[in-house]
């Protein structure tokens, strides 16, 4: 049987044009004949999907998405414009940090509202208050008002409340987005006791790995439209293909406007203007880098990869007056600033000989052990590696991102991957 069921369901909103807060500014606007003029905004749009009893399903998507006007609506929160949802069974619902409580009340009034919103009675909440500040580890605090509790002390509170109420389904929204490492393993051991149980539980979050290791299948949100619903890993795929394809038309998009500001217009080989050029780069422009792009192992151009992939750099540049053995270099730094690898053509012993008028060069980065994170790519050339000043530097200018093969923990952390294994026992 379906714990749940949502049948054509379609929610919107009205976004106004003008804000108008006070009454003077409506009267205002009486006055002058204006009437307040709205957008409207289809949040979710024909949604169709069904939750049978005990199953654990997993709700992605990014912000924006209407995963959580979805849980407002399976908890009646919210009305729907059309379609209908059906639920069989009590609703425990914790929906970001403590939907429904209010900041002039203490944390046990606040307790004592969420009950009775739900419907409990108050002999209900009596009986299971202390279990509630326990499990929150907010004993002391039961007295205090919620206004002056941290966002923290808030999600303890608020997750709970929700569990206390022993319900047959669970609505879980960004549990574990706040709070510390070890409340966020407690929460997610209650979740795992609740899906013991049999409870049905629907879960939104960001965390890939924690859908993917609680639910059995998963549906993807994008734009108020389911796009795909299944396994959970199929979903799971879907989705992380479609937010890489995105990172990869925005890092190009990027990528283009930064070779757009360092660009010699062709013929005339004039120079950027001075107020032109990025702040980032710098050289008294004997040696001018004209284009810098990356590639993966297809030769497409790329910026999104996976650690251990191959990246091919390659780079053209234009030597305005004969120029013998310059030194090129090339550095990767984490988005913090923190620098990561270095080389340069003198360390491999490369001579380039006398050079003049447009060249071209490559880098090959047979494997790119880095761990999953934004990196900054610089380049330059210098008349030698003592050199203070170089021709042409292009400092930090240019964006890729690594990322993880797998939605899975990550087996190390830091900057790079080192190839290593744990021995159990050694003699």
């Amino acid at each position: 049987m379906n714990a749940i069921e949502a049948n054509n369901v379609w929610k919107k909103f009205k976004i106004p044009h003008e804000k108008r807060d006070t009454l003077v500014e409506n009267a205002a606007g009486f006055i002058k004949g204006e009437k307040a003029t709205y957008e409207e905004f289809w949040a979710l749009k024909n949604i169709n999907f069904n939750v049978k009893e005990g199953e654990c399903i997993g709700i992605i998507g990014e912000n924006g998405s209407g995963k959580s006007t979805l849980l407002r609506i399976i908890s009646n929160i919210l009305p729907i414009n059309k379609g209908n949802v059906k639920v069989r069974g009590s609703v425990g619902p914790f929906l970001e940090l403590g939907t429904g409580f209010r900041g002039d009340l203490t944390a046990k009034e606040n307790v004592y509202l969420y009950g009775y919103v739900i419907g409990l009675k108050k002999k209900q909440i009596d009986n299971v208050i202390d279990n509630i500040f326990e499990f929150a580890e907010l004993e002391r605090f039961r007295d205090m008002k919620l206004k002056d509790f941290s966002s923290g002390m808030n999600m303890r509170l608020a997750f709970s409340t929700a569990i206390s109420t022993n319900p047959d389904i669970l609505l879980i929204d960004e549990v574990l987005a706040v709070g510390d490492e070890s409340f966020q393993r407690k929460c997610m051991d209650k979740i795992m006791e609740f899906k013991s149980e049999g409870k049905t539980i629907v879960f939104v979050s960001h965390s890939l790995e924690s859908v993917k290791n609680l639910c059995s299948r998963g549906i993807w949100l994008n734009k108020g439209i389911i796009e795909t619903q299944g396994s959970v890993d199929q979903v799971i795929d879907y989705y992380v293909g479609s937010i890489r394809k995105k990172e990869e038309e925005e890092l190009l998009e990027e990528h283009k406007k930064t070779e757009e500001k360092i660009k010699v217009k062709e013929g005339e080989k004039e120079k950027p203007k001075k107020e032109e050029k990025p702040k980032n780069r710098w050289g008294s422009g004997e040696i001018e880098i004209t284009e810098v792009k990356f590639f993966n192992k297809e030769g497409k151009e790329c910026h999104v990869f996976e650690t251990g992939e191959s990246m091919k750099v390659k780079l053209k540049y234009d030597v305005k007056e004969r120029i013998k053995n310059p030194l090129f270099r090339a550095q990767i730094y984490k988005i913090d600033g923190t620098f990561c690898h270095g080389t340069n053509t003198d360390r491999h012993d490369i001579k380039l000989g006398k050079l003049i008028g447009e060249n071209s060069m490559g880098i090959n980065y047979n494997e790119l052990n880095l761990l999953p994170g934004t990196y900054l790519y610089t380049v330059g050339v210098w008349p030698n590696e003592q050199s203070k000043k170089p021709y042409d530097n292009h400092d930090k200018m240019y964006k890729f991102i690594i990322k993880e093969k797998k939605v899975k923990p990550a087996k190390s952390v830091g900057i790079s991957v080192i190839p290593h294994e744990w021995i159990l026992s050694e003699k």
